[in-house]
């Protein structure tokens, strides 16, 4: 049993073996480097210990999924929660046979991608462009370079708050461009993916997507990919940079030169300095082209 010590009160967490931490900061563990300290910070050892957690874990007390930390911002202010880190104890990777993998939330997108093209399986090469985990990768739909997700999806395993998995096929789930409809206090830790028999150049083809990312977006510095999704028919790097917005900077966050709907955190930026260019963005390109740009990020915690 692991006890946690709060400043409001001590919660016992029965048959728990992973790590939990109080009050740990969140910059630590977000690809922008940036926000506040978290209540309950766990590290699963696997899924059985992922349940205990849950089990034990106060119902009251908001939950925060995570992966490697991309495609979310969390405010200076902190998440007065508990963040589940899944990619430590969620990482199983197998080859089922015929095309089929299960891959559990806390793999990495391209460990998968490069894993099922050196198999000679085609359709996951896109996915060696996605910057986090494959439970966010299901959480978002998440795409690259004209391909998504749940193209590939046969069937999810999701967790409830009870710490209860059950498993579901894809056609459950009304999925759209960066959305899938989850049912509340439910999370994916893992999916089974159909892959197509490939041509003998999978492996090629993934490098050569990771050359092109490199030289076509900012990977050697703190973002947390892609901010806003594409409107309909174009591209929101378009629209910021027609808006003349490349380079623009707050505090520490800056428009990045290089890809436009990417904001780095250029100068050792605050969680404040990046919301704010985000808003500062939307409103400039609002003004210019009359398109609203809808974040891809997620916003979590309080502000200081």
């Amino acid at each position: 049993m692991i006890d946690v010590m709060t400043a409001d009160k001590q919660m016992a967490f029965v048959g728990v073996r992973g790590t939990i931490r109080c009050d740990e900061p969140m910059s630590n563990h977000t690809s922008w480097k940036v926000g506040g300290p978290a209540r309950y910070f766990f590290e699963p050892a696997d899924r059985k210990d992922l349940s205990a957690f849950l089990k034990g874990l106060d119902p009251e007390v908001p939950v925060l999924w995570l992966g490697l930390g991309s495609n979310l911002l969390v405010r200076d202010g902190g998440f007065d929660g508990a963040v589940i880190a899944a990619h430590r104890g969620l990482r199983e990777l197998r080859d089922l046979g015929e095309g089929r993998f299960v891959v559990e939330a806390g793999v990495s997108c391209a460990r998968f991608s490069r894993f099922s093209a050196k198999l000679g399986w085609s359709g996951g090469e896109f996915l060696a462009g996605v910057p986090g985990t494959m439970g966010g990768a299901l959480a978002m739909n998440a795409g690259a370079f004209g391909s998504e997700t749940w193209s590939l999806v046969e069937e999810v395993e999701l967790v409830n708050r009870a710490g209860t998995f059950e498993n579901r096929p894809a056609g459950c789930f009304a999925v759209s461009y960066r959305q899938v409809d989850i049912p509340p206090g439910h999370w994916f830790t893992a999916g089974v993916f159909r892959l197509k028999q490939g041509t003998g150049g999978e492996d090629a083809s993934v490098r050569s997507l990771l050359e092109k990312r490199s030289h076509t977006q900012p990977v050697r510095q703190s973002s947390a990919g892609s901010v806003f999704r594409n409107p309909p028919n174009d591209h929101a790097a378009r629209l910021i940079e027609s808006s003349g917005l490349k380079g623009l900077r707050i505090g520490g966050a800056q428009v990045s030169m290089q890809h436009a709907n990417f904001i780095v955190n250029d100068r050792q930026a605050c969680a404040k300095d990046i919301e704010s260019l985000i808003e500062k963005v939307q409103a400039t390109v609002a003004d210019h082209t009359g398109v609203h740009l809808e974040p891809e990020v997620r916003f979590v915690g309080e502000h200081h």
